[in-house]
């Protein structure tokens, strides 16, 4: 049996080397996870290749989270709240879309003891991934601020979810505005993603807010350009590693019955990460 991760690009993923490993860990040696780089000209025909008999499901990331919605048969309403898909489940031969992005973020969110309810957060992006933290974050009465590059992308999340959100362009004015007295900055985008790890969401001359906690979710590079800058800054902050492995348990747990063995998951998604981590470094040599 196969499962697939459906994005593009894919060369900074680590959700083969995760699920792979706990497949094997839970007796299933049969089944076999891989990233399908796909175009989005040839999303269509790779959601097909889904209904082959061959596949249980798949993940879905950025840029189809949205776009691959009209393809499937049916979303759970939590998906469908969201407006967004990250997980495919195959069901009597037909393709449900689930999202477990917000719950594996707030599960990450929790274990590292930030708690933000009642207070305001700032979301950078306006894509799938910023649907599913706006959605996690909206039932713990959090003022919503998003800052974004493409304002109609803002308009039509805050159209979808029905909720009260107020827009920021991305520049160092607006930035500074949108973040006054946040306790969260959550990057929602793949800026500063390998292999463009100089590349960071938060515009070089804009200051952090105090006592904020900075959460980027992007997990690849270790650390990436946005968590440097918070932790110069005096800021606690962490990359998006632990919801990538709580949304990849529950994806795991939805296709194959079976308990996610999450410490192995991190264990070998860390080991890929790192070993990568050192190639790269000893290139540059």
């Amino acid at each position: 049996m196969k499962l697939a991760l459906l994005g593009y690009p894919l060369s900074h993923s680590l959700s083969p080397a995760m699920h792979n490993a706990a497949l094997a860990e839970v007796g299933l040696r049969d089944w076999r996870y891989d990233a399908l780089p796909v175009a989005a000209d040839l999303l269509r025909e790779a959601v097909e290749w889904i209904r082959g008999d061959e596949y249980a499901g798949a993940n879905v990331t950025v840029p189809h989270k949205e776009a691959i919605i009209p393809f499937l048969d049916g979303l759970t309403p939590v998906a469908e709240a969201i407006g967004a898909v990250n997980t495919i489940v195959k069901r009597n031969g037909k393709l449900i879309g689930h999202n477990t992005d917000a719950a594996g973020f707030l599960a990450d969110l929790y274990a590292f003891d930030v708690h933000v309810s009642g207070r305001p957060a700032l979301i950078l992006g306006a894509g799938g991934s910023a649907r599913a933290v706006t959605a996690a974050l909206a039932p713990l009465n959090v003022e919503i601020r998003i800052a974004a590059r493409r304002r109609e992308q803002a308009q039509s999340l805050i159209s979808n979810l029905q909720l009260p959100i107020t827009v920021y362009d991305l520049t160092i004015n607006h930035l500074h505005r949108a973040s006054r007295d946040v306790a969260l900055i959550v990057n929602c985008t793949p800026l500063g993603m390998t292999p463009n790890t100089n590349a960071s969401p938060w515009l070089e001359g804009a200051p952090f807010p105090r006592g904020a906690f900075v959460y980027d979710l992007v997990y690849n590079p270790s650390e990436t350009l946005l968590v440097k800058q918070a932790r110069a800054a005096g800021l606690r902050a962490a990359t998006g590693l632990g919801m990538l492995i709580e949304q990849g348990a529950l994806a795991f747990e939805l296709w194959t019955g079976k308990t996610a063995p999450r410490k192995l998951m991190r264990e070998a998604a860390e080991q890929k990460l790192f070993a990568a981590e050192s190639r790269g470094s000893q290139s540059k040599e």
